[in-house]
């Protein structure tokens, strides 16, 4: 039944369409807008009744009653309650995702998926296996990157570690769905385009990196045992689904418990008239006076604002962070949601469009959470190479928003031509060249030995 079944799934003309149509159900349950969007449903719920009408209010109601001072009360309240809950809102989606593709693996589909792959990653450096962990890592990019450890050789895995997160995970969608609404009438091309760039950042830099010495190589040969299918066993459904959910929530408790504490404080208080104290304009804020000092970095890409710095830089610590950032500092609230329509006035009203595209790749691209840069330092096990894909990531970010928002504008006539304008040209001028030079390492093999120091050992 099992080699009936491969006869079409891995058949070579429908195995994509058959892939592409599950994974779009998936996604539709997970993250969808439809009736049976399970995912979506609870995390409204969540977002707009738990964490917006139950939990704000009764911790308000009981700080109060026991006469906290005010600003302790905007610290557990706006501080703890309204940024945790902000990302603790999308753990059900992200559970239903996690659940589904779980039981695709139990049952032995996402072999047969990295086998269907293989074919067309290796065109590009790559090889089958490495595309469960940008699969998975489309929901969190915390278990995409840990899902990275099945690659045995060493050299595929770091790339696969390094480009992983360049798919949109769950976390970086918000964005996406804030600017789409505010910006660009809901219109659906701003999601595909962020996969679309995603999905073209893995396969350059893969064509790129497999011309340097230390990606050198044809990859590895593909070597998978395909399981005979069989019904999911719900102890080991259930079990990856926890951990893969466990992996994020516990950034809740942690990382983003603390940026949010950190976030009010630096918000709320500043210098005013020579007096530290509380401020009621957050431009005269700490949090403004650090994102005005470091804003001319991100100029030349069309978001040299202190609000648009100190969402980037919260970004870094939990991409979720960026929609509740802009919340605070354009007095919306901590815990606004992304398709909120005072969000979106106050949005149009500070970006144009490519300013705000210009934004959102930059954020798409860069350096993950700190959680998913804690786990590349924990697969990469190498202090080195973690620094070197971070950099990378940055890198590659900062040269493409740069690249759309100096070509971009001077086309629509936003952006006059300057400096900036030749160094876009430049950048992908260098990049055309780096994809299309001869691979001067093409027949370099997988294991090397140096005789001279295998004589040495045997003297």
């Amino acid at each position: 039944m099992s080699d009936k079944i491969d006869r079409i799934v891995t058949n070579r003309i429908l195995a994509l369409p058959i892939f592409a149509v599950i994974m779009a159900l998936i996604y539709t349950i997970a993250m969808g807008s439809t009736g049976f969007s399970f995912g979506t449903m609870a995390t409204d719920w969540t977002n707009d009744v738990l964490f917006g009408k139950i939990v704000p209010p009764a911790v308000e109601g009981f700080l109060t009653s026991i006469g906290c001072a005010d600003w302790l009360v905007g610290l557990i309240n706006d501080g703890i309650v309204a940024g945790v809950g902000a990302v603790l809102g999308f753990v059900p989606q992200m559970l239903v995702l996690f659940l589904m593709l779980s039981i695709l693996e139990d049952i032995g589909y996402m072999a047969r998926v990295a086998f269907i792959m293989d074919r067309i990653f290796r065109k590009f450096g790559l090889s089958g296996k490495s595309f469960i962990p940008m699969l998975i890592g489309s929901g969190c990019g915390v278990p995409g990157v840990m899902a990275s450890r099945t690659i045995e050789n060493e050299r595929d895995r770091r790339m696969t570690i390094m480009t992983t997160t360049f798919v949109p995970c769950g976390a970086k969608m918000p964005i996406v769905g804030l600017f789409a609404g505010a910006l660009f009438g809901g219109s659906g091309w701003v999601a595909v385009s962020a996969y679309f760039v995603g999905i073209a950042a893995i396969i350059l830099s893969g064509i790129i990196l497999k011309k340097t010495k230390m990606f050198a190589g044809d990859p590895a040969p593909f070597v998978m045992e395909l399981p005979a299918y069989h019904v999911p066993a719900a102890v080991n459904v259930l079990r990856a689904t926890w951990e893969r959910g466990w992996s994020f929530i516990k950034r809740a408790g942690t990382i983003i418990l603390a940026s949010s504490i950190i976030l009010w404080f630096l918000q709320g208080f500043g210098f005013v008239d020579g007096q530290f104290g509380m401020v009621e304009d957050n431009n005269s804020s700490i949090l403004a006076a650090i994102g005005s000092a470091i804003c001319i970095i991100f100029a030349p890409l069309g978001f040299g604002d202190w609000q648009s710095t100190v969402a980037v830089f919260t970004g870094l610590i939990a991409k979720e962070n960026v929609v509740s950032t802009f919340g605070v500092l354009f007095g919306v609230g901590a815990e606004v949601a992304e398709d909120d329509p005072s969000l979106w006035t106050a949005v149009a009203a500070h970006y144009t469009p490519l300013m705000a595209y210009s934004f959102m790749i930059f954020n798409l691209l860069c350096a993950p959470c700190f959680a998913a840069m804690g786990a590349i330092k924990r697969e990469m096990n190498n202090g080195k190479w973690t620094a070197a894909a971070i950099g990378y990531m940055c890198l590659l970010a900062y040269c493409t928003s740069l690249v759309v928002y100096q070509i971009g504008g001077l086309i629509t006539g936003e952006v006059a031509f300057n400096f900036f304008t030749i160094v876009a040209v430049a950048i992908l001028a260098v990049a055309v060249w780096l994809l299309v030079r001869p691979n001067k390492y093409e027949n370099v093999n997988e294991v090397s030995v140096d005789t001279r120091k295998l004589i040495r050992s045997k003297s």
